[in-house]
């Protein structure tokens, strides 16, 4: 019986082999990194349709295909250091329409886009061009909120965060996709845990909230081992102590930490001290943790494993 092959190139040489060899290659770093896995060719399109102006950069790959998993977790490391940029990783069996759309034949291939259109790519499980091809692109982008800094606020543990004397009708999930606000219940005092997938450096905090019950200090805490409490909370001795001014109350109002004080960060809380008002309820629409993730692939570490040039797998 016929077997279906596909074409790889690996270290410069193209090679043949059968859709169904496959090698378990994983990501060293062992963390959620921001790369989204489109399930089909609508998923691809939504994901296109969603980011807007920022350069896309897609990895066409395979489940059979072992360079695809041997570059993968080069992919992850480069999506968690631009973050400005959308990710995407596609299947070309799962995205058939998508692939031939884009004239993919080969795996690995990496293609930018940029308004939905395509201006760069790249074949082959090169790691060096990979990284050159996205610095490219990055340095396109114009500055965000903060100059320098990434949002990492999509870097926070989602399973693992915590939200006291939260209201129920508002939870902390939902207010982090923007669903709803972040509302207090019993009174003003907030304590919001945020652990992170993996240790970032914070730089600022960014916060807007609802007229007088935007939050007014705002106690700042670090790498501590388990949520607080309220007692604890007023009496241990914060990180940092911000506070926000009114104009948190009509806009978003940023924040700097002490940046060497936050340069290794697992978790942070913030506890949530009184409002502007002096109210029973305090009242959060937006809050934004900007940084720099720590972790990452070292490209130098992704060598050629033993064997030949040109053998599958070299």
């Amino acid at each position: 019986m016929k077997r279906s092959c596909r074409n790889v190139e690996v270290f410069g040489v193209w090679i043949s082999i059968p859709i169904n060899y496959s090698r378990d290659i994983r990501s060293t770093s062992g963390k959620e990194m921001p790369v989204r896995v489109c399930q089909d060719d609508s998923d691809f399109q939504s994901a296109m349709a969603e980011a807007g102006a920022k350069p896309v950069v897609v990895d066409f790959s395979a489940e059979w295909c072992g360079p695809c998993k041997m570059i993968a977790p080069v992919f992850e490391s480069l999506s968690n250091k631009y973050m400005s940029m959308v990710f995407l990783k596609v299947d070309v069996d799962k995205c058939e329409e998508t692939a031939a759309q884009n004239g993919v034949s080969a795996m690995p291939t990496f293609i930018v886009f940029v308004n939905g259109t395509k201006v760069d790519s790249l074949r082959g499980a090169n790691t060096n061009g990979l990284e050159a091809m996205v610095q490219k692109w990055a340095d396109t982008q114009p500055s965000g909120d903060v100059p320098g800094q990434s949002d990492i606020t999509c870097l926070i543990d989602k399973k693992q965060m915590e939200c006291l004397n939260g209201d129920d009708g508002t939870p902390l999930a939902g207010f982090l996709e923007g669903e709803n606000v972040l509302r207090s219940d019993c009174d003003e005092q907030l304590i919001i845990a945020l652990p992170f997938t993996q240790p970032v450096k914070v730089h600022s905090i960014m916060l807007k909230g609802t007229n007088d019950k935007t939050p007014k200090v705002v106690r700042v805490f670090s790498n501590l081992p388990k949520t607080l409490d309220f007692d604890g909370a007023s009496s241990v001795e914060a990180v940092q102590v911000l506070e926000f001014s009114e104009k948190a109350q009509n806009e978003p109002e940023l924040q700097p930490l002490k940046y060497v004080k936050f340069q290794n960060v697992n978790n942070i809380q913030l506890f949530i001290e009184n409002n502007h008002g002096g109210g029973d309820v305090t009242e959060i629409e937006k809050l934004r943790i900007y940084g720099t993730p720590l972790s990452g692939v070292n490209m130098n570490e992704f060598k050629r494993v033993a064997g030949k040039k040109g053998e599958v797998g070299h």
